[in-house]
């Protein structure tokens, strides 16, 4: 399917706050919708790509503004000053606040069919504790999530599929071989890869992984929210 252009709307959290969202539709009926969560640079020109390019497979995707609590507009590239800037904000963002945008996302595209989510970095994190601690989601993709190893004891209510790289200096890979032992029915993949492989605008982008992780991530979300055998 073509995916024409994603726009801004607004969203209503569950305390009244109304945060911005990029939403991408298909061109075609959905699929189901997916809720897709950024890493620490705002919802930024990747992170609309990321949402067009699943509205082009036949989803809703919807990226909520997690740092418009914070400050508004945030669109940041990744040299050193932006990283140091989305990391700043970031530190000023509460988990609970995130987790409520996050549930607004998904409650305005809910009419769409089963919902999952998504996420990169801080947004992989998200999404992990989303599919544990959000009712809603029929499926959950991690990618390079920091801090993940603060989710390990939590019960996802829905399926996880995670990616990771095995030259990610921010996530230790035993944090990665602890979830794969404590939840074996979710599957995880590790990629000999850097953190941030799937991003196209970083200098530690893979294409090969960031391939196959999409071919992954696409047949996970098929199955859980479009039914695919």
């Amino acid at each position: 399917m073509t995916a024409p252009n994603g726009q801004w709307t607004n969203l209503e959290a569950a305390d009244g706050f109304r945060p911005a969202a990029w939403l991408a539709r298909p061109a075609g009926r959905p699929r189901g919708a997916i809720v897709v969560v950024q890493a620490i640079f705002g919802v930024n020109s990747h992170i609309r790509a990321v949402c067009d390019g699943y509205a082009g497979e036949g989803y809703v995707a919807i990226a909520p503004a997690l740092f418009d609590r914070v400050r508004r507009e945030v669109d940041l590239g990744y040299d050193e000053k932006s990283i140091a800037a989305g990391r700043e904000i970031r530190g000023k963002v509460e988990t609970g606040d995130a987790l409520a945008d996050i549930d607004a996302a998904r409650h305005a595209v809910a009419h769409e069919g089963r919902v999952g989510v998504v996420g990169y970095c801080w947004g992989g994190y998200l999404a992990g504790l989303a599919s544990c601690r959000l009712a809603g989601f029929s499926a959950a993709v991690v990618y390079y999530g920091g801090g993940i190893g603060d989710v390990l004891p939590e019960t996802p209510r829905c399926p996880v599929l995670g990616h990771f790289g095995e030259r990610d200096k921010h996530i230790p890979l035993t944090a990665v071989e602890e979830w794969r032992r404590r939840h074996p029915a979710h599957a995880v993949h590790v990629y000999a890869a850097d953190h941030g492989f799937n991003c196209d605008q970083r200098g530690s982008y893979d294409r090969a992984a960031a391939d196959l992780a999409r071919s992954r991530t696409l047949a996970f979300f098929a199955r859980n929210l479009a039914g695919a055998a």
